[in-house]
């Protein structure tokens, strides 16, 4: 069944490793040979020094960051070209840092606030991390799932099978015919427009309320199981004739379908509660009074 009239349902900053990897990557790329797997390896020491830069050691653990920061296009590599461009940016990296460093550009103003600011975000997401993230467990993404399902007020849903035609004279016709007995299936095979509806006799299975046009929805859940419209209902779409085959409490998702979702949801509240809570405690004064009326207004917007 075409679902063409249900209405629509309900930064991170990264450092620019895959742009500078990929300034020396594209030929290993395109020129690479599918490569067999390797043995299953021990994973390597952090600590292990693989290359030195100025005298300076690159480590597993530099290149493992690196790696983590490599576009994702680079991940069908063969694992050696992709240590080759997590190096190669590592290299350029340091190399161009260094002359930065000689040429006295870190002492600039702006730049410096730009180090304190990207410090100060790494230092955010680390605490979003260990002080949030690692601390949800599965135990309480499944009890909040378990809340929001016992809180859920009750919906019902319909199952109904719908005949679309151009025109109320079209809808009209087949209304008689069903009153004269015709199996509605055989008519929505027929003269249905809706592509799917030809082959299945017009199912649309079950739905709940929201998920059709209002015209549509109104009368289907207005009718008795086993009931068909009597008369023809317009939407944006054309003209509906519906039967409602049967009526049930919507069933749940699985806790398996949307227990990322409800981590999520656990993330944010708990991410929030931080924020306000660290607010409380800390010391901010706006001092510039077009700011503070913005702020105001939007804490008040998001109470």
């Amino acid at each position: 069944m075409s679902f063409s009239f249900r209405r629509a349902a309900l930064a991170k900053l990264a450092l620019p490793l895959g742009m500078i990897a990929g300034l020396t990557v594209p030929v290993l790329a395109q020129d690479a040979a599918p490569a067999a797997q390797p043995a299953e390896t021990a994973a390597p020491d952090p600590a292990a020094v693989v290359a030195t830069i100025e005298g300076q050691p690159v480590t597993e653990a530099d290149l493992a960051m690196a790696l983590a920061s490599v576009d994702q296009q680079y991940a069908q590599l063969p694992p050696e070209q992709r240590r080759a461009a997590a190096f190669m940016a590592i290299m350029e990296i340091r190399l161009l840092a260094a002359r930065g460093v000689a040429e006295g550009l870190d002492k600039d103003p702006e730049f410096q606030r730009r180090m304190a600011f990207l410090q100060q975000r790494a230092l955010h997401s680390e605490v979003i991390d260990k002080d949030i993230g690692q601390k949800i467990t599965d135990e309480e993404v499944r009890a909040r799932y378990d809340k929001q399902i016992s809180e859920a007020e009750p919906v019902n849903e319909v199952k109904a099978r719908h005949i679309l035609v151009k025109t109320k004279e079209e809808a009209d016709a087949i209304i008689k015919q069903l009153d004269g007995g015709a199996k509605f299936e055989d008519l929505a095979a027929q003269h249905t427009t809706d592509p799917s509806g030809k082959t299945t006799g017009g199912d649309l299975g079950y739905f709940a309320p929201g998920q059709m046009v209002p015209e549509f929805e109104k009368a289907a859940f207005a009718l008795e199981v086993g009931g068909y419209t009597k008369e023809p209902i317009q939407s944006q779409f054309g003209w509906h004739v519906i039967l409602v085959e049967d009526k049930r409490a919507q069933q749940p998702p699985a806790f398996d379908a949307v227990k990322d979702q409800i981590r999520n949801l656990v993330f944010r509240e708990k991410y929030f509660a931080l924020v306000d809570q660290l607010r409380k405690d800390g010391k901010v004064d706006v001092t510039d009074p077009a700011l503070k009326t913005a702020v105001d207004a939007m804490d008040a917007a998001n109470p």
